[in-house]
């Protein structure tokens, strides 16, 4: 018998159960596909040549996240790689906004834009630099974060205290127009609050592009040598070397509670597997309350908030193998890792009006992705291995544009959608086409069948507005991995603090299933994560050997 049993093996899963092993648990990851990954995996399937990443493949929170860089996965084989830019935002009159890992780039980008918006771009940067220490540590640490929230306050206090907080809760359209005299600065921030499910005018969206902005500033926004899966590929190896053990193709289809707490979870095919600690769930909140946990076993509140949880945006994906560069019309998008297709913040606020009226877009914003260009490895010499997604309703009332679309999501449809984001690829890389070796289309039912986690598409866990963040995450009054179910643990984005590959709601879940146990080991284990989080490297044991 298991000490923790972890279903899903996602990020958030494989972190957590290595982080049970650390201490000393012995652990079982129980995933339904019949690999693990989750959201981080690669594959060969649009040419044998070229490797493409499935769903997510840069990965800034990675880069930040003490979690993450507490594991030491590059001893387990993982490598990171940059593009030249991190994020290039396009125009179609030629100009173009670049976020770049050195800060003087940014700015003189900026400047070509409105002179003086450089040196506003630097006071953002200022203001991240003095607070990213304690920001970072509340955002993934569980909520409340008590102790980095106090000095997170000291701190806040020291550049505006109010002041700053006020900026960080403006819709981003509002903190453009506060902060830049010219274009490009608003379009840098509200293509990365796009990243998530906030359009340029909800509250909260200028914090969150802000976040985004600044971490690509900090840290790049790299990708895993060879593939997403590099990074899954490392999290197993770490697990298994710690004696952890992962089944797949195995689906969970109960979670087993006696006396109100977790004590197994059955099988799709009988079995089942004791937990004798505790059971973690690397799944979406709808799945873990609605499926997997039977309804006389939850607080009738919990069933009723839930009928109230909403997913961010739809997601349709398009995979390409690419003959050569893609042929921008501004040379500068070249060097970017991620492109920003959208021609000024006006039509990014039309998409997102057109999502909100439940229209499929006529201009869809596109987050493309050029791979090779971050990582030679991804394709032969001259060539591209690339990607763009954008996001469509859940429920289509409606199609903005001339195609019909009506979100069956048939292959028809896909087709028609997949040649629109082309199409929209096309208004600044004229050419583009032309360049398309083989492609493979990725709509929001196909992405839920490679992941259950990714419901319709949905990406986050979730969306990031501020009604389902913080003590609202999952649902109001919680938070926190805790569920209502003694020994079981909410360790998927959909617990705060959301979405991102970062491992904090794995590592977070861990901890609080460690918390109840008193043995030595146990506790020593805990200070040595604590320890980890602090500092973000690991620390030798008394042999000398990594701990």
């Amino acid at each position: 018998m298991a000490d923790a049993v972890v279903i899903g093996a996602g990020p958030n899963g494989l972190v957590a159960a290595n982080l049970l092993a650390d201490a000393g648990w012995s652990v079982t990851v129980l995933e339904e596909q019949p690999e693990p990954g989750g959201a981080v995996r690669h594959d060969h399937g649009v040419h044998p040549d070229f490797a493409n990443d499935l769903f997510s493949s840069f990965y800034p929170l990675a880069a930040a996240s003490p979690v993450v860089s507490g594991l030491g996965l590059e001893e387990h084989g993982l490598r990171w790689s940059h593009a030249p830019h991190v994020v290039a935002h396009p125009l179609s009159d030629g100009r173009c906004a670049i976020l770049d890992r050195d800060v003087d780039v940014t700015a003189d980008s900026l400047d070509t834009f409105a002179p003086g918006d450089g040196d506003a771009w630097r006071r953002l940067y200022s203001m991240w630099d003095t607070l990213r220490p304690d920001l970072l540590d509340a955002l993934f640490t569980p909520f409340p974060p008590v102790r980095s929230g106090l000095r997170l306050a000291v701190r806040l206090r020291g550049t505006g205290g109010l002041r700053m907080a006020r900026t960080l809760v403006l819709p981003v359209r509002r903190m453009a127009e506060e902060e830049f005299r010219g274009e490009g600065g608003g379009l840098l921030l509200a293509g990365n609050a796009l990243h998530a499910d906030l359009a340029p005018e909800a509250a909260g969206s200028g914090g969150f592009g802000w976040l985004m902005s600044m971490l690509g500033q900090t840290y790049g926004f790299p990708v895993p040598v060879g593939g997403a899966g590099a990074l899954t590929d490392a999290l197993v190896r770490r697990l298994e070397s710690r004696g952890g053990a992962l089944r797949c193709g195995r689906h969970v289809e109960r979670v087993v509670v006696r006396d109100g707490r977790a004590v197994a979870v059955r099988l799709a095919d009988g079995e089942t597997v004791p937990a004798r600690r505790a059971v973690l769930a690397d799944v979406s909140v709808p799945a873990l309350y609605g499926e997997l946990v039977a309804p006389e076993d939850l607080p009738r509140q919990l069933l009723s908030d839930l009928e109230r949880f909403q997913w961010d945006f739809a997601t349709f994906k398009v995979d390409w193998a690419l003959d050569g560069p893609v042929p921008w019309q501004c040379e500068q998008a070249a060097g970017a890792g991620t492109v920003h297709l959208a021609d000024g913040l006006d039509e990014l606020t039309r998409f997102a009006a057109q999502l909100a009226m439940g229209r499929v877009p006529d201009r869809p914003f596109s987050l493309f992705g050029q791979m090779t260009t971050s990582d030679p490895t991804r394709s032969p010499a001259g060539t591209e291995s690339a990607w763009a997604y954008t996001h469509v309703p859940h429920r289509v009332v409606g199609d903005a544009g001339d195609d019909g679309i009506t979100g069956s999501w048939d292959k028809d449809e896909q087709e028609r959608m997949a040649d629109r984001v082309e199409a929209h690829v096309e208004r600044f890389a004229p050419g583009f086409r032309d360049r398309v070796r083989a492609r493979r289309i990725l709509a929001p039912p196909t992405l839920q069948n490679l992941d259950r986690n990714l419901h319709g598409g949905a990406i986050n866990g979730g969306t990031a507005a501020m009604h389902q963040q913080l003590f609202f995450r999952p649902a109001p009054g919680t938070g926190r991995p805790e569920t209502p179910v003694k020994g079981l643990y909410l360790a998927s984005a959909g617990a705060h603090p959301g979405g991102g590959v970062h491992g904090a709601p794995g590592a977070n879940a861990a901890r609080a299933a460690l918390r109840p146990s008193f043995a030595p080991g146990l506790a020593a284990a805990q200070q040595l994560l604590a320890h980890r989080d602090r500092t973000g490297h690991r620390q030798p044991d008394r042999g000398g050997r990594p701990a």
